[in-house]
């Protein structure tokens, strides 16, 4: 769980998005700071004995920071107002398939999958689709992962119209293979957050992801 006074800091930080406020409230920040590694530290301990591809991984490896690149963004916002944690195997210069969890007011979330993977990388994953879609398409069927994620987020910018370059039109997993992100999601209020089981039934709900993360993975590793 998060301390409602982190809880806060991110709400407040939305409305007053600026270094002033920042620099008067780094105190608050500094508690915040702590209460979010504690929060991933928490998550580790559940996650890592159900799924061993994140062993490896420290509180380090997971979160982000604050501060947001604002180089190329209209948006010139200082600071994240959100919380992102973010479990994968994979080593820097490799992306993977992992879990994911978004925190802010309005807005959150958890995720499994693979958000918009490089040319190479989608294209092993289509081969892998094509090859064995039957297997996706048992792990998209799960009774309990269809009650908590659906299927696949799509939206117009996520998939293509047509058959990608290379496979067949009415090829029988042509929906999927339209796919340019490999990604479910689950909203929940932010508030859950403060809740004493929040970290317990959250990994309960991200571990069913586990044979979607495994099936992408296998991907995307299968030439090395």
């Amino acid at each position: 769980m998060l301390a409602n006074a982190s809880l806060q800091f991110l709400y407040d930080l939305k409305a007053n998005n600026n270094r002033d406020w920042f620099l008067d409230n780094k105190k608050r920040y500094e508690i915040f700071k702590k209460d979010y590694q504690q929060l991933v530290a928490d998550f580790l301990n559940l996650l890592k004995p159900l799924d061993p591809s994140l062993a490896m991984l420290e509180v380090k490896n997971c979160t982000f920071r604050i501060n947001r690149d604002i180089r190329f963004s209209k948006d010139k916002s200082p600071y994240k107002s959100h919380l992102s944690i973010w479990f994968s195997s994979g080593v820097k210069g490799q992306k993977r398939s992992g879990y994911y969890l978004h925190l802010e007011k309005g807005g959150s979330f958890i995720a499994g999958g693979i958000y918009a993977p490089e040319a190479n990388d989608l294209k092993k994953i289509r081969k892998e689709v094509a090859f064995f879609h039957d297997d996706l398409e048992a792990i998209l069927d799960e009774k309990q992962f269809k009650s908590i994620y659906g299927s696949f987020d799509r939206n117009e910018s996520n998939a293509l119209k047509n058959a990608p370059k290379d496979f067949e039109k009415d090829h029988p997993a042509i929906e999927l293979l339209k796919l340019k992100s490999f990604t479910v999601s689950r909203q929940f209020d932010s508030t859950e957050v403060l809740e004493n089981d929040f970290v317990a039934k959250t990994v309960s709900e991200l571990i069913v992801l586990k044979p979607l993360n495994d099936f992408i993975n296998r991907a995307l590793t299968a030439n090395e």
